[in-house]
C-alpha cells in the first residue's frame, strides 16, 4: 500500500479533491442562496428581471464547462484549469461583495463582471475536478463508485452549510464569505496537488499542460475577453431581449440536426442517440420546476411563509463545539499531512486557545434568530440527499437483485412525478390564502424533500447513460448535449420564475404564460403541476418504447452521479 493510500483503499487523493469541491461548492451554493434576494432587496429590481438573470446566470454555468473542457484537453491540462477557474470565480464573489457594498448606485455594473468571472472560472473548474476522480484508480477499479459517492457527500456538505453561513449575514458579507471559501480551496489544491493527485503506480494523474505557442495564448486570451465582452454587455441579460435565452435554446435545436445529419450513423446508434435526445428533452422539465429553489420558492419563502422562530444557542455551547470540531478536524489533519503527536497536540492546545480567549473578550455570544432565514431553507436538499442517498442506493440494489428495477425511463418519469407532487403539496398549502396571511414553514420542508426524492430518482442516470449509449466516436458530442439541456433547464427555471405574481402577499400584478393569466401563487404552483406530471405521464408511456431502442438488457446502475450538483 503506498503512502498516500489509506485502509480503506482509497488514496489520500480522493479527499484532497473531496475538500477542493466541498470548498467550491459552498462558494456557488452560498452564492446561489441569496443572489435573487440579494437583486430584488439591494439592487431594487423587480422580480421578473432579478429571475431572468438567475436563469442566464445558472444556465451559462452549465455551458461553459464545454469551452473549458476543450481548452483543458487541448492546451491547459486539469490541474491549471482547476487553478484558472478558482482564481477566477473567488474574483467574482470579491465582486459581488463590492457590488453588494455599492448597492444601487453603482453595484449593478460590478454584478456583471462578478457573474461573467464566476460563470467563465466554473467552466474551467467544474468539467475538470471529477475527471480527476477517476484518474486516481486503475481502469475497471471496482472502489471509483464507492470513490464517487464519497465525492458526492462533499458536495453536498459544502452545499449544506453555504446557505446556513452566507444566510446568516448581510449580503456582502455572504458573497465575501463565499468568494473566501473558495480561496480556501484553490490554495489547498495549489500547496497539495503535486503530494497527493498521483495515482497508485506514483505518477501526477491528469492531463499535462501542452507547451503554448503565441497564437495558442491569443486563442485562449481572445476567447475568454470575447465572452467576458459579450456578457458584461447588460443587453445580454435584459428579459425583452434575452440573448443568451436564444442562443442557448438555438443550439439545442441546432445539436440534433448536427449529430443526425451524420450519414456513418447506424441504425442502431440513431436509436440511441434518439433516446439520449428524448431523454434530455425531459430532464428540461424537471430541472425547470426543481431549480426554483434559489429563484422563484426563495422569494416565497421571503415573503409569503411564516418564519418566525426562536433561535437561541448559547455562547458556551458554540465553545464547546468548537472544542470538539477541533479535536477531530485535527486528527483527521494529522493524519492526512502525516503529522506527529507532538504537532498535533501543539495545533489543538494552540486553537483552543484562541478559542477560549474569544470566549472570554464576549467575541464567541450567544446567537440569536427570530426568523429562520429564507435562504436556509436552500440546505434542506442537500441535508436530505446526504441522508435518503444512500437508502435509494439499497432500494435500487434490493429491487435489481429481483429484477424488479425500474429502467432509465421509468426513474426519470418517477422523478418528474415527484416533482409534481411537491408541487401539489405548496399549491395547497397556499390555496385561499388571504392577505398578509403566511404558511407555515413545514409545507416548504415538505417540498423540499419531496423533490430530492425526485432528484435521487433521476439524477444518478444521465451521464452514465450517455456514456453507455453514446457511439465513442461521438461521446463527447453528447455529453456537450447533455450539459446543453441542463443549461436550458435551469435558463428555463428562471423564464418560469419570473411568472411568479408580484407583492408580498403573492398578489400584485398578473402575469401571462402561453396565454394563461397567472394571478396568485396558487395558480403559479398549478403551473409547475400540470407540467411536471403531463411531463411524467407522456415519459411513462414512451418508457416502453425508448427501452427497445437503449439495445442493452440493462444499463441502468445504482451508483450516484454528480452532474448537476
Amino acid at each position: 500500500m503506498s503512502e498516500t493510500q489509506v485502509k480503506t483503499g482509497h488514496p489520500k487523493g480522493l479527499y484532497f479533491l473531496f475538500f477542493t469541491e466541498m470548498w467550491e461548492r459552498f462558494s456557488y451554493y452560498g452564492m446561489r442562496a441569496i443572489f435573487i434576494l440579494f437583486m430584488t432587496k439591494i439592487l431594487l429590481m423587480k422580480d421578473a428581471d432579478a429571475s431572468q438573470i438567475y436563469g442566464s446566470y445558472t444556465g451559462l454555468v452549465y455551458l461553459t464547462p464545454l469551452l473549458g473542457g476543450y481548452l483543458c484537453d487541448k492546451f491547459l491540462g486539469n490541474r491549471r484549469s482547476i487553478i484558472i477557474g478558482g482564481l477566477l470565480m473567488a474574483i467574482g464573489q470579491f465582486c459581488m461583495f463590492f457590488s453588494a457594498s455599492l448597492g444601487v448606485n453603482g453595484g449593478v455594473s460590478i454584478m456583471w463582471m462578478g457573474l461573467t468571472a464566476i460563470i467563465i472560472g466554473n467552466g474551467f473548474f467544474k468539467p475538470n475536478i471529477s475527471t480527476m476522480v477517476g484518474q486516481l484508480y486503475p481502469a475497471n477499479d471496482r472502489r471509483i463508485d464507492s470513490a464517487f459517492t464519497i465525492f458526492y457527500m462533499g458536495i453536498n456538505l459544502g452545499a449544506f452549510f453555504s446557505p446556513l453561513v452566507c444566510g446568516s449575514m448581510d449580503f456582502k458579507w455572504g458573497f465575501l464569505a463565499a468568494g473566501v471559501g473558495m480561496l480556501i480551496g484553490l490554495v489547498a489544491f495549489i500547496l497539495g496537488q503535486k503530494k497527493y493527485l498521483i495515482s497508485e503506480e506514483g505518477k501526477e494523474i491528469g492531463l499535462p499542460v501542452k507547451k503554448l505557442d503565441a497564437k495558442s495564448i491569443g486563442m485562449i486570451i481572445g476567447s475568454i475577453a470575447i465572452i467576458f465582452f459579450m456578457l458584461n454587455f447588460k443587453q445580454m441579460f435584459r428579459s425583452d431581449v434575452d440573448i443568451i435565452s436564444y442562443f442557448i435554446y438555438g443550439a439545442m435545436i441546432a445539436m440534433p440536426i448536427i449529430i443526425f445529419t451524420d450519414k456513418s450513423l447506424t441504425k442502431i446508434e440513431t436509436q440511441r442517440i434518439t433516446v439520449i435526445f428524448i431523454l434530455a428533452f425531459f430532464v428540461i422539465f424537471f430541472w425547470g420546476a426543481f431549480e426554483q429553489a434559489g429563484a422563484s420558492l426563495t422569494l416565497f419563502a421571503d415573503r409569503q411563509v411564516n418564519r418566525n422562530v426562536a433561535i437561541n444557542i448559547p455562547a458556551w455551547l458554540i465553545l464547546i463545539v468548537g472544542l470538539v470540531g477541533t479535536y477531530f478536524l485535527s486528527k483527521g489533519l494529522a493524519w492526512f499531512f502525516d503529522w506527529s503527536k507532538k504537532t498535533g497536540l501543539i495545533v489543538i492546545g494552540a486553537v483552543s486557545v484562541i478559542l477560549i480567549a474569544l470566549f472570554a473578550t464576549g467575541m464567541i455570544a450567544d446567537f440569536a434568530k427570530s426568523e429562520f432565514p429564507a435562504s436556509w431553507f436552500q440546505s434542506v436538499n442537500p441535508l436530505a440527499v446526504i441522508i435518503l442517498a444512500p437508502i435509494f442506493s439499497i432500494i435500487w440494489g434490493f429491487l435489481y437483485t429481483r429484477k424488479l428495477e425500474p429502467s432509465s425511463p421509468k426513474k426519470m418519469a418517477i422523478g418528474l412525478g415527484l416533482v409534481a407532487l411537491g408541487y401539489v403539496v405548496i399549491a395547497i398549502a397556499v390555496k385561499g390564502l388571504g392577505v398578509g396571511d403566511k404558511v407555515s414553514m413545514s409545507w416548504l420542508f415538505a417540498l423540499y424533500i419531496i423533490h430530492t426524492m425526485g432528484e435521487l430518482c433521476l439524477s444518478p442516470i444521465g451521464l452514465s447513460m450517455v456514456s453507455k449509449l453514446a457511439p465513442l466516436r461521438l461521446s463527447s458530442l453528447m455529453m456537450g448535449t447533455w450539459f446543453l439541456a441542463n443549461a436550458a433547464a435551469n435558463k428555463f427555471a428562471g423564464t418560469l420564475s419570473a411568472l411568479i405574481p408580484g407583492g408580498e402577499d403573492g398578489k400584485g400584478g398578473a402575469t401571462h404564460f402561453l396565454g394563461f393569466q397567472i394571478t396568485n401563487l396558487y395558480e403559479f404552483f398549478v403551473l409547475f403541476i400540470i407540467m411536471s406530471g403531463v411531463a411524467a405521464a407522456i415519459l411513462f408511456v414512451l418508457s416502453s418504447w425508448l427501452e427497445k431502442r437503449m439495445h442493452n438488457d440493462h444499463v441502468e446502475g445504482v451508483d450516484l452521479e454528480v452532474e448537476n450538483r
